[in-house]
């Protein structure tokens, strides 16, 4: 049976006006209507946040759980459990709306918690090497080459190296812009740019959902044992809803 886990972690909450929300919800109805027996798991990281990664469940991470102390194990316990939460899906989907040209603290806290070195992360058999990930990059302004604030590019960069060269994933983007033209006066002539964006997002986020959920009919993703190594101030439209 497929699994797709889907994470959201746009601060406007569900039933509100947040694009990253409504696209990624687009996709998830494409996976479901082709896997109407499959498994989705849900995360709102921004409702239920998790921990941001603390020094005991760092240094636990690095060490062999054959020898971890009694310490280590209950501070590795948590991130185990999203670990192999990840490692159990078939397809990833992803809300990350820009907020100060960057990516929410609670996306980056789910990160931090998930790569591990020697596991996944700069791992020479990454446990989730090939794993498709679909990212809902949301954002108030537009930040594509040729733009005046193309070097304020940092979503796209950060998430397309972690994600794809440090974890080994199949990235993929989804990139709805101009989500604050409708509330900003100084962009109303960015409207009818907008709303192009935001259409072609959706039929993205339907066309994407449903050539993952055919990419993963008949597969299975086996778990690995954790080894040790393998041992918001809004401002110019950088953020977004």
């Amino acid at each position: 049976m497929a699994t797709l886990l889907h994470l959201d972690s746009s601060l406007w909450p569900v039933g509100s006006a947040s694009v990253s929300r409504t696209v990624t919800a687009a996709f998830r109805q494409a996976w479901e209507d082709q896997h109407p027996d499959g498994t989705v798991v849900y995360r709102d990281l921004d409702a239920d946040p998790v921990p941001h990664l603390d020094a005991p469940a760092t240094a636990a991470g690095l060490a062999d759980p054959a020898v971890h102390t009694p310490e280590q194990a209950a501070a590795f316990a948590p991130r185990r459990a999203l670990i192999e939460e990840l490692e159990s899906a078939d397809t990833v989907l992803i809300g990350a709306p820009m907020i100060n040209f960057s990516i929410p603290s609670t996306l980056k806290a789910w990160l931090d918690q998930v790569a591990v070195p020697g596991r996944n992360l700069a791992a020479e058999e990454s446990t989730v090497r090939d794993l498709p990930v679909y990212v809902v990059a949301s954002r108030g302004g537009s930040y594509a080459p040729g733009t005046p604030r193309e070097d304020f590019e940092y979503v796209l960069n950060y998430l397309r190296s972690l994600l794809g060269d440090g974890l080994g994933m199949d990235v993929d983007f989804i990139v709805p812009e101009l989500t604050l033209a409708h509330s900003t006066p100084a962009m109303a002539e960015l409207i009818p740019l907008a709303d192009a964006s935001m259409a072609r997002a959706h039929e993205e986020a339907a066309a994407k959902g449903k050539a993952a959920a055919a990419r993963a009919s008949g597969k299975a993703r086996p778990l690995m044992d954790l080894g040790a190594g393998d041992a918001a101030v809004c401002a110019d439209g950088a953020c977004a809803r």
